[in-house]
């Protein structure tokens, strides 16, 4: 893997480019976001990228700071021929694991492009589509479509986290983003989870009585959409 000067890999559009010599026009990056989260949807976006897009700064969405990743977000989306997000709910994770989810979330952005890609550059994983496409082992940081997807779900997985933390303000959802911060493990244990935490996460599923946890595995799923329309 190509690095920068810095120690940084290269993040750039050579994998695109390539492909656009082989015939493929419309590359789709994908990437998503809240993986090992406790609490709610998981996100994914695929994007679709110009060949001559400028975008400088894009990279690991986990490199960036909350301001710059809201700048680039925008940006992302003036810039990209087409782009998407999708999630899979806290029931959806525990009913197929999130790996299976995240595969869900990422197939569900790409049929919501508003143009069909014929190539899939997705970051580590498969996506249940028949169009050709290639696993890319840290994607987000070597592949500019596979970043700017990054960027986008985990700015719109926030905004998530910013919404519901005004309906459970108690488990610090908007500082934390679901993750299992001191805060959060300290709401759970004197609240119990709510009814959109990952129930067959640890350490989610220690407070959760059996009875509860089988009625709580039916819930509705949007929220990536609501957010997206709000945008």
């Amino acid at each position: 893997m190509e690095r920068c000067p810095e120690g940084r890999m290269r993040c750039d559009g050579r994998f695109e480019r390539a492909l656009a010599r082989r015939g493929y026009l419309a590359v789709a990056g994908l990437d998503e976001a809240g993986r090992g989260s406790l609490f709610g949807a998981v996100f994914a976006a695929a994007v679709i990228l110009p060949l001559d897009a400028r975008l400088p700064g894009v990279r690991d969405s986990k490199e960036l700071s909350p301001a710059r990743r809201e700048e680039l977000a925008e940006e992302i989306r003036c810039a990209a021929t087409a782009w998407a997000v999708a999630d899979a709910d806290a029931a959806e994770i525990d009913g197929v694991n999130i790996y299976q989810a995240s595969r869900l979330a990422m197939k569900r952005a790409v049929t919501r492009l508003a143009s069909p890609p014929d190539f899939l550059l997705v970051d580590a994983l498969r996506v249940d589509l028949p169009v050709p496409q290639r696993a890319l082992i840290k994607g987000d940081a070597r592949s500019r479509s596979i970043a700017a997807a990054s960027i986008l779900a985990k700015v719109f997985r926030d905004a998530s986290m910013r919404e519901w933390d005004r309906v459970y303000p108690q488990y610090g959802l908007s500082r934390g983003k679901g993750y299992g911060t001191r805060e959060h493990l300290a709401a759970l244990e004197e609240f119990g989870p709510t009814a959109h935490h990952r129930f067959t996460f640890e350490p989610v599923s220690r407070f959760l009585p059996q009875p509860q946890m089988a009625l709580g595995l039916r819930m509705p799923s949007g929220t990536a959409e609501k957010c997206q329309a709000a945008r």
